[in-house]
């Protein structure tokens, strides 16, 4: 059974609906992002989730449970970091999670997540003095204290710097290896392509992708590009060839192509078959899938192309 399960769940402020009949799993040792611009409705749906409030319509479980209903128990088992920390400046580092043991209902030890999130030079220090990345790695190991179950992270890596981010990272692979799961949320899209199996995009409310990473990325063409010193007559029968839409303009090698595919693979076979052929050298070859920035932003243009219309 899935940790976190949503099916056709609705969230309103009055008459205003946040969450628009969204659905969605995490399954137990997975990673699912969830994503969508400023006011789509993730925060709503994340305070739903841990039991703030219950849905209008639709229903959420966790651990098999209504977390609204019995907040207490999805709590327990249920580790969060959210964008604003509740750290005490006066206290000590060490303090702080001496603190949060006497609050957690999960047994750990302030030095094993200290040495976790590489604090542990900084055990005797107030936390008024600590960096807004260290804040956040503070935060990080109040959330995983006792190697909670469900771990849900709210912009987890903001304001650490590019080291940070990646031990973050390797902690949160080896938290789910024990078989975790992870519910995140981030503006960093590279992050969420990098760590997760699955991914919601939300628009307004509304689902606008969601899927296995794989099948979300595959939702708009992959790209083949490089320079090519070859005719008008020549690049006319490379285009007839493909599947994908071809575009070519002047450049310093002769042309530079730019391929957009559904058929990566089958494409990319057919360039380099037609470059042999013509006795033609391509400069600067790269092939790539679509990345989840150009899925979110396919959405955005999707959303003002709507707007336009309207």
């Amino acid at each position: 059974d899935p940790i976190v399960s949503v099916g056709g769940a609705w969230c309103s402020y009055g008459d205003f609906l946040a969450v628009r009949n969204v659905s969605f799993a995490v399954p137990r040792g997975s990673i699912h992002a969830l994503l969508g611009t400023n006011g789509a409705g993730k925060t709503t749906l994340l305070e739903t989730i841990q039991g703030f409030r219950a849905p209008a319509h639709g229903r959420i479980e966790v651990f098999g449970l209504d977390p609204a209903r019995e907040r207490a128990r999805v709590a327990a088992r249920t580790g969060t970091m959210l964008q604003e920390s509740g750290l005490v400046d006066e206290m000590t580092v060490a303090g702080q999670l001496a603190l949060w043991q006497g609050l957690s209902l999960r047994e750990d030890r302030p030095d094993r997540v200290l040495e976790l999130v590489g604090l542990s030079h900084r055990r005797r220090v107030p936390v008024s003095v600590l960096s807004g990345g260290e804040r956040r790695r503070l935060d990080f190991a109040m959330a995983l204290w006792g190697g909670p179950e469900l771990v849900v992270l709210d912009e987890p890596t903001t304001g650490l710097d590019p080291q940070s981010r990646r031990t973050m990272w390797r902690i949160i692979r080896d938290l789910v290896s024990t078989g975790s799961a992870v519910l995140l949320t981030t503006h960093y899209l590279d992050e969420a392509q990098s760590l997760a199996e699955t991914v919601t995009i939300l628009d307004r409310g509304r689902v606008a992708r969601e899927g296995s990473m794989e099948g979300v990325l595959a939702s708009i063409p992959a790209t083949i590009g490089f320079a090519v010193a070859a005719t008008a007559k020549q690049l006319a029968d490379l285009a007839a060839r493909l599947d994908g839409d071809l575009d070519a303009s002047p450049a310093a090698a002769g042309m530079r192509v730019d391929v957009r595919t559904a058929r990566l693979q089958e494409d990319v076979g057919r360039v380099i078959d037609w470059a042999g052929g013509c006795g033609l050298a391509l400069d600067g070859l790269r092939c790539s899938p679509a990345s989840l920035e150009e899925v979110f932003l396919d959405v955005a243009e999707a959303v003002d192309a709507e707007r336009t219309s309207a």
